[in-house]
């Protein structure tokens, strides 16, 4: 999303451990470690995070002391942890306008940047869009005559300095802002506005960069052929593009390739996503993703069933061993992905190892970031074929009740409701 990173800024005033978190306190602190210490620690203590977003919440309708920048970011951020995105938005748009006076490319980015990016999380696209068009629309030239120094790097990799007679600090945020905007309308539902909105990027920019978020646009629209060419294009554009590193280069070549893999998955045309994923596979043949994505294609489309399984439980042996390398794991973290316990679940079902498949499948629902419709339904299909009727509805029921977003949920949405209405004639 928008805040790929925070620039660091002063260094941060000390706060003691033991000392409790106050509208004052949080007045008084600079710098990022500061901030992020403060949000950490009324994260961790629900009830006087309420009570300071409510002092804080007082505070701006009497209008008495003024909060400091930090001060109202800390509480947007913690009212953003605890869903309480009226509050959030509220304090976001002090910090919004400390920013504009200020002028801070930094301090508009980070405040608009994460109340677009909250909004965008908790699928307010209608909100999120909202922010990206008033970042947009945001005058920061304050029209005095002055001469400024813009840093741009040359296709030589160089920085060079060139001259604006505007000081229109919002000026460089546009761009990446209006991508975001068009990402928010899409989810929305309102395709033909952002094709729109895209083609008017590209009529003004002919990118690659701007095509490929017309491929994405598409492939949410579900026009998955006219996807699928436009990512073959944009695959073609970045490979001639010299002004990319080597690194760069490689980088994109392979975040297209993988999401042009699921395009042909999506339009059954599987020897093409297999070659694609076989390609990338050839390149980092430990990925566990890689691995765990082919296999279970192969293994919905009845396809190398042995082969399947083995890639899968590579994806699941990879992740088990990284985990155990990551000195800083979080002992609730310490589990195995429960998107590719599906997959091998999944290939046990086909493979009719039912009693194995349910094992694994009741595993990997227990993975609470893996929660999906998708893996509820295959749990279901192996309880019905287990002759386990009750089992089989009780996992589509509770399929339906975490849908996600997007066609392909949708569909398999459609797909339980109609095994349910089936089941209970």
């Amino acid at each position: 999303m928008l805040l790929g990173f925070l620039m660091l800024s002063s260094a941060p005033v000390a706060q003691a451990a033991d000392e409790p978190v106050s509208l004052t306190v949080l007045n008084t602190i600079t710098g990022t470690d500061a901030v992020d210490e403060a949000v950490r620690k009324l994260a961790g203590d629900k009830s006087m995070a309420f009570k300071l977003i409510a002092d804080g919440q007082a505070r701006l309708k009497e209008k008495k002391e003024a909060l400091t920048y930090n001060a109202a970011l800390v509480l947007a951020q913690v009212a953003g942890e605890f869903k309480d995105l009226k509050a959030s938005e509220a304090f976001y748009r002090i910090c919004m306008d400390q920013a504009a006076k200020l002028q801070s490319a930094k301090k508009l980015l980070e405040s608009y940047g994460e109340l677009i990016d909250l909004f965008y999380n908790s699928k307010k696209y209608a909100d999120s869009a909202r922010i990206c068009r008033e970042l947009i629309e945001l005058k920061t030239d304050d029209g005095k005559p002055r001469i400024v120094l813009i840093a741009v790097t040359t296709r030589f990799g160089e920085t060079d300095f060139i001259e604006d007679d505007r000081f229109d600090t919002t000026q460089r945020l546009r761009s990446g802002v209006y991508r975001l905007m068009i990402q928010a309308i899409t989810k929305q539902g309102d395709f033909d506005k952002a094709l729109k909105l895209v083609d008017s990027l590209i009529k003004a920019s002919d990118h690659w960069i701007e095509r490929q978020l017309k491929g994405w646009v598409l492939r949410e629209y579900g026009k998955y052929a006219e996807a699928a060419a436009i990512y073959e294009d944009v695959i073609e554009r970045v490979a001639k593009d010299k002004t990319l590193s080597k690194e760069e280069r490689e980088s994109y070549l392979e975040r297209y390739r993988y999401i042009l893999s699921g395009v042909y998955v999506d339009l059954k045309q599987i020897d093409r996503a297999t070659e694609l994923l076989q390609a990338l596979l050839a390149v980092k043949p430990d990925d566990p993703g890689y691995n765990n994505d082919l296999g279970y294609i192969w293994a919905d489309h009845d396809m190398r069933l042995d082969e399947a399984e083995k890639l899968i439980r590579k994806a699941l042996d990879i992740d088990r061993k990284r985990r155990q390398n990551n000195p800083n794991l979080a002992p609730e973290d310490n589990h195995d992905n429960g998107a590719y316990l599906d997959s091998l679940g999944w290939v046990l079902f086909k493979q009719k190892k039912l009693k194995d498949a349910k094992e694994v499948l009741l595993k990997a629902v227990e993975d609470k970031s893996s929660q999906h419709i998708e893996i509820y339904d295959h749990l279901g299909d192996v309880c019905l074929a287990l002759g386990e009727k009750e089992a089989a509805i009780a996992a589509w029921k509770k399929g339906l009740e975490v849908v996600g977003e997007g066609r392909r949920e949708l569909e398999r949405k459609i797909s339980v409701e109609k095994k349910l209405a089936k089941m209970q004639k």
